[in-house]
């Protein structure tokens, strides 16, 4: 097999993940220090602030509690947070949510414009790439007041609150899935992938795999990324074959077609396993916060007056910091198994180990993916395995025999 990368390419894609490399090693001390600033230092005036605040816009928005819509919605933000206090909660966990985006807006830019740009792997312009930030930030700041008023509000008015909210969202979890070919329209343009050879040999790959599917479609992420991508949408009736456009323009049909075989793997996993796992583990979770906030009021932690006072909202930062930390090298070596599985399955469908390894030569030099990362980085979260690994996985093409008195071409790789 002809090496990946030339040593000046090698020598690039060294270069360009040093970077991302000390960062892996080091964000994990930088948002525990972060988080210890905001439990050590910055509460106290960060929930006077959101008091003075709540207070003044009280004042000010007095009449949306008249207003046709509005009162239906403050009337029910009433009812769930139980006592006056609800506004000054919002705006202490939006300030924390937005001190923390605040501190990590250095990094974003350098590791989401300069660093990509800087090695050609980034189409953003400047215009573009705020948009997208102020639109992850906005997204962030919505799930973070759902997160603020909901269980905490809910906390407050229920003794077993962590089963009332942690059961119903663990079904929901079981097919939340099913929204997401909706999602990644929040940042990029999709359309159908046209009418034609690949769209049919798409559709009887697919039949054959026993995989139904909803649609086809052509995710235009080139306007952000040079990567070219490829992934499953949703489940049943909603499950969408995603391809970048990147994709089609790089790879040839019979490579496409084994990026498509690779992800209709994912299809065939058992998925039900890790879903109740995940379910179970949310409402556990759940209960190791209830535990959590009756220890915070307890001790008076913060300034905390009473059980899920809002002052303690950063320790749920904290909590999901350590659990995270601690499961990623786990869930990531789970996945890595599935994606060796998923190549194993793409290659008895197609029967085309050429055009399967060739699929991920183009990948790896499309995308830049060092062949031999440092395992540490693979043990700590890498959700693939090294491209190099999954090279030699694949068994070689079986040899063409030429008729008598032709010359055997070799095959091609």
């Amino acid at each position: 097999m002809e090496p990946i990368f030339t040593p000046e390419q090698l020598a690039e894609i060294e270069a360009y993940y040093l970077p991302l490399y000390i960062r892996s090693a080091v964000s994990p001390l930088v948002y525990l220090g972060v988080l210890a600033l905001i439990l050590g230092v910055l509460v106290r005036p960060f929930y006077r602030w959101s008091e003075s605040g709540a207070a003044w816009l009280s004042q000010r928005l007095a009449f949306l509690r008249t207003a046709p819509v509005f009162r239906v919605v403050i009337q029910a933000l009433d009812r769930l947070w139980g006592e006056p206090g609800w506004g000054a909660a919002l705006l202490f966990a939006m300030l924390v949510e937005l001190f923390i985006e605040l501190v990590y807006v250095p990094a974003n830019i350098y590791f989401g414009y300069v660093l990509e740009h800087r090695y050609g792997m980034s189409a953003y312009t400047p215009l573009r790439f705020l948009v997208d930030e102020l639109k992850g930030i906005a997204l962030e700041c919505v799930a973070v007041s759902a997160l603020a008023l909901g269980m905490y509000g809910l906390a407050r008015r229920m003794k077993r609150w962590w089963l009332v909210l942690g059961i119903p969202t663990a079904l929901l979890m079981l097919g939340a899935s099913a929204l997401d070919p909706y999602r990644s329209q929040v940042f990029f343009e999709q359309k159908p992938l046209e009418q034609g050879p690949l769209r049919e040999r798409i559709t009887a790959l697919m039949t054959q795999a026993d995989v139904p599917f909803q649609d086809v479609r052509v995710e235009k992420t080139s306007v952000a990324s040079k990567r070219l991508q490829a992934y499953f949408a949703g489940q049943g009736p909603t499950r969408t074959i995603v391809l970048n456009d990147v994709m089609l323009r790089e790879l040839q049909p019979e490579e496409v077609l084994a990026a498509v075989a690779h992800e209709a793997g994912h299809v065939h996993e058992p998925k039900w396993p890790g879903r109740i796992a995940a379910s179970v583990a949310l409402v556990a979770l759940l209960y190791v916060i209830d535990r959590m906030l009756r220890h915070a009021a307890a001790r008076g932690w913060f300034g905390a007056t009473r059980f899920a006072d809002i002052r303690t909202f950063p320790l749920l930062w904290l909590l999901s910091f350590f659990v995270f930390f601690l499961s990623t090298p786990i869930s990531s070596a789970f996945s890595r198994e599935r994606e060796r599985e998923a190549d194993r399955y793409a290659l008895q469908l197609t029967q085309d180990p050429a055009a399967f390894r060739r699929m991920l030569v183009k990948a790896a030099r499309v995308n830049k993916m060092n062949p031999d990362p440092p395992r540490w980085v693979v043990l700590k979260g890498h959700s693939h395995p090294p491209i190099s690994e999954r090279l030699a996985a694949i068994p070689p093409a079986p040899e063409k025999r030429a008729p008598a008195g032709e010359p055997l071409t070799e095959p091609t790789h």
